[in-house]
């Protein structure tokens, strides 16, 4: 029955700039409405982003509200710090890895890397991509050290 996410949706205080934002994420902008609401494509057709404009933005920070998280490619999981950083935009530190490059959280016969970053409205927001765990590896660490020890 169910096929994928359709759409998510975060608090943003000015609309005009996490449009901005998110536009120099790569996603395309499909309409406003009235001012207060935005959908932005995260895949066309597929996937997208709905950004509300509220004074409610500063709500406590936890995982199960404000934070998205994108798929993308190893390669550009690779590329994302300084992708990030040119276009102004900071990585941050999360589960202990500084954001120096991704890092690698194993499950079983699988892993997930990632880098974590925040819009401007400090919504938690992270590039992510599954790959096997060929090794059984158990324990997190940066992405480099990853792929030497699965080789």
């Amino acid at each position: 029955m169910i096929k994928g996410l359709y759409e998510a949706h975060l608090p943003v205080r000015d609309l005009k700039r996490s449009i901005e934002f998110y536009t120099g994420l790569g996603l395309e902008l499909d309409h406003i409405v009235e001012d207060r609401l935005a959908f932005l494509w995260i895949v066309k057709n597929e996937s997208w982003l709905g950004l509300w404009k509220t004074d409610k933005v500063d709500l406590e920070y936890h995982p199960s509200i404000r934070h998205i998280a994108f798929q993308v490619s190893l390669e550009g999981l690779k590329k994302s710090v300084t992708w990030l950083e040119t276009k102004g935009y900071t990585p941050r530190e999360a589960f202990g890895f500084e954001p120096t490059e991704p890092f690698v959280m194993p499950h079983r016969d699988y892993a997930h890397a990632k880098i974590h970053f925040n819009d401007p409205d400090d919504n938690s927001l992270e590039f992510i991509c599954k790959m096997e765990n060929r090794k059984g590896l158990t324990e997190r660490m940066y992405l480099s050290k990853w792929e030497e020890l699965n080789q």
